[in-house]
């Protein structure tokens, strides 16, 4: 059960460098070497904020400690295409202001997937970092390794409910679905198998929606405000999703869920209409 707490101490911040390079991943059949992302290439969004410095903050729950994090998109020919990606994430200086869609600065690459009310922010919980480190030795996992926008300490997926509501600097925030990999995640790791690994270990993270914005800093408390129910956690979505779609009781209670995206609901409907012919 996760307990209020306000206190918070910053370990790390950082400002992210202005690297200009390019990175190319060949195939999933052939996924390249780290070397292949020597070259990264800071690239003009398409967006709103022009250039896409994506500033986020690393965040902190039980007076656990907290690092800020900073993202840039960028250009990456993958299986003979150049696609931009948003996952590259640094640490960065100074709070930063959370609206509707995103932390200032911030933007997806592919909104078909990524981000919308619903993901506005990606949440990655530092917990999970020693596993990777043991999974994946000698790889380099500094935090935002996984695209996230806020690592935090104490939000773990089985603790963390749907719908759950947290204060955060000036910001109230809502728990909304967990992360399912995309093939970006293969980019950033230079390896295909990554992707299923990633859901394999069911350590996804989660996103949050904002429920209304404003400032927000590194080292700010993370402060459970509000729980709608305790039925359906981060963790049974994911469950429910990959390795037990067979559990009828449990797509019933996900299904009536109201913080739950429709997207989601209507999966899960799909499964139990299955389940129930």
């Amino acid at each position: 059960m996760l307990q209020d707490c306000g206190c918070a101490t910053i370990i790390n911040i950082g400002v992210a460098a202005a690297t200009t390079a390019r990175s190319t991943y060949f195939s999933t059949a052939d996924p390249p070497t780290p070397k292949a992302f020597a070259s990264r290439r800071r690239v003009r969004s398409r967006g709103y904020h022009g250039f896409s410095d994506q500033i986020s903050s690393h965040k902190v729950h039980q007076g656990h400690k907290g690092i800020g994090l900073h993202s840039k998109q960028w250009e990456v020919t993958w299986q003979g295409k150049l696609v931009t990606t948003g996952i590259f994430k640094e640490p960065v200086k100074g709070p930063v202001m959370l609206r509707t869609l995103n932390l200032d600065g911030d933007q997806q690459a592919d909104l078909t997937v990524h981000g919308g009310v619903s993901k506005a922010v990606y949440v990655y919980p530092s917990e999970h970092y020693g596993y990777w480190r043991a999974e994946l030795p000698g790889v380099d996992l500094p935090w935002g390794m996984f695209g996230e926008n806020f690592t935090t300490e104490g939000l773990l997926e089985e603790a963390v409910y749907i719908g759950d509501r947290f204060q955060i600097g000036e910001t109230e925030v809502m728990v909304t679905e967990p992360r399912m990999p995309c093939y970006k995640l293969g980019l950033k790791f230079g390896r295909a198998d990554i992707i299923k690994r990633f859901l394999a270990s069911r350590r996804t993270g989660f996103y949050f929606a904002v429920v209304r914005g404003g400032m927000i800093g590194a080292g700010d408390a993370i402060e459970l405000i509000g729980r709608a129910q305790q039925e359906i956690s981060v963790a049974d979505i994911t469950r429910l999703y990959a390795f037990e779609r067979n559990d009828v009781e449990a797509l019933r209670r996900a299904i009536e869920v109201e913080a739950l995206p429709e997207s989601w609901k209507g999966y899960f409907q799909h499964q139990l209409d299955k389940q129930l012919s």
